[in-house]
């Protein structure tokens, strides 16, 4: 018998881990239950609790029925008194609130703006245990027994990493189904290129990101290691990123943070593709950002597990 025979090729050693990994997730349907349900209850509580569109309705903005003013405000300025009708003033500023809503968000409810950032968190979450899983496979011994096998070890790292891209993109579609249901408003252009596009955001922002998760787990043997990291960095990729606001109205100096954030990229991508209409430059410019992102990270964890994927 041949060296060749004992040595499975590198596509049949990646599938054989990633169908483990896919199938000891979908063992543990309360698992699969709770990543849903979390960003879901975020979008449901959260984004239909800010109702900033409602700033503007007529029922908040009560003027009075008559608003007398000096006449000095008009142009030509007046001697007498100028009486202006505030329920129709009312409707003027609540007309005007439509418009600023969407300039601000590009949708005229916030709740469209915030489901969509409620993807990008769900990512985020389910790529930052591919990082604890590696340390669960070290700590039950299977690592130790794939490693005595001849499967390569970027073979590891990418099936955990194609793992975390593979859930993030159910669960994704999970919330932008719940989203419709509760009222996500989808653009005109929306088509099923567009779910392609999305997918393909996912992936590559799940795919970079996994890979700082593993890269910093994959010499640890406590738990307690990726969850330090994990409690360090996930809240702050969040708020200094689009998910919640939109950058244009953040300070100056959170605006540079922000756009080096790549989960401004990957919201930003899936609200051209859902819910505001497409800009083919800005479009073009988060995907290359996302790629970059993706193929740098990934490099450097395979690299790592070259060097530190030890017995």
């Amino acid at each position: 018998m041949s060296y060749n025979e004992f040595k499975p090729s590198f596509i049949k050693g990646l599938i054989a881990l990633t169908h483990r990994e896919l199938k000891k997730w979908l063992n543990d349907p309360i698992m699969v239950i709770m990543f849903i349900l979390q960003p879901l209850i975020w979008m449901g509580l959260l984004g239909k609790s800010i109702n900033i569109q409602g700033l503007f309705s007529i029922e908040n903005i009560k003027l009075p029925s008559t608003i007398i003013l000096p006449g000095n405000v008009t142009i030509p300025p007046s001697q007498s008194y100028i009486i202006l009708n505030g329920t129709f003033l009312s409707q003027i500023f609540a007309e005007f609130g439509s418009t600023i809503m969407k300039s601000t968000f590009g949708v005229e409810d916030y709740f469209s703006f915030m489901a969509i950032g409620m993807i990008s968190m769900i990512v985020v979450m389910t790529t930052m245990f591919s990082g604890m899983s590696i340390v669960w496979d070290r700590r039950l011994g299977f690592l130790n027994k794939v490693m005595s096998t001849p499967v390569s070890r970027a073979a590891i790292i990418l099936s955990k990493i194609i793992n975390s891209a593979l859930r993030a993109i159910f669960q994704a579609s999970v919330i932008l189904a719940l989203a419709y249901l509760l009222g996500l408003k989808i653009s005109n252009s929306f088509s099923i290129i567009n779910i392609l596009g999305i997918y393909t955001a996912i992936f590559l922002l799940s795919a970079g990101l996994s890979s700082i998760f593993i890269a910093f787990s994959i010499r640890a043997t406590r738990m307690e290691r990726p969850m330090q990291f994990i409690n360090l960095i996930v809240m702050p990729l969040m708020f200094s990123s689009n998910v919640f606001f939109p950058t244009k109205l953040m300070p100056e100096w959170m605006q540079t943070i922000v756009n080096i954030n790549p989960i401004t990229y990957l919201t930003d991508a899936i609200r051209q593709l859902t819910i505001v209409s497409i800009e083919p430059s800005t479009l073009i410019l988060d995907f290359v950002y996302l790629s970059i992102f993706a193929i740098v990270l990934t490099t450097i964890g395979i690299v790592l597990s070259w060097h530190y994927l030890t017995k």
